[in-house]
């Protein structure tokens, strides 16, 4: 059974930093994609992040590049997402993902996490 368990969040300022974990189980990790969504209240799930199976190529939604840093330890079956420079906008519910693509692509991301609440006061 795969599991993905988030945690790290929370409530910060503006201007804060925060370091999300995704600790996976159940699967292979080092053969899998690992991603970042966000989803604000109202909106749809939307792309944050990803890295690839060797964590040695990255990629990031505009709105968050040169703030968050995605990152992953396969000897530990943990993924990373190193949020700073948090601004109000980037409040929302933040889930892992894992797909055996190299993909951005919500719909081809076929494990997800229970999700990790941050809110960001101004």
């Amino acid at each position: 059974q795969v599991q993905l368990v988030e945690s790290g969040g929370g409530l910060v300022q503006a201007g804060g930093s925060l370091r999300l974990s995704c600790a996976a189980s159940g699967l292979p990790f080092s053969r899998y994609t690992m991603g970042w969504f966000r989803q604000a209240p109202g909106k749809e799930r939307e792309f944050v992040a990803a890295i690839n199976r060797s964590g040695d190529s990255t990629y990031y939604d505009d709105s968050v590049k040169g703030r968050f840093t995605i990152s992953r330890d396969n000897a530990e079956n943990t993924a990373y997402l190193q949020m700073n420079n948090l601004r109000p906008e980037d409040t929302a519910v933040y889930y892992c993902a894992a797909a055996r693509l190299l993909t951005t692509t919500l719909s081809h991301y076929t494990s997800w996490g229970q999700g990790t609440q941050i809110t960001v006061s101004s």
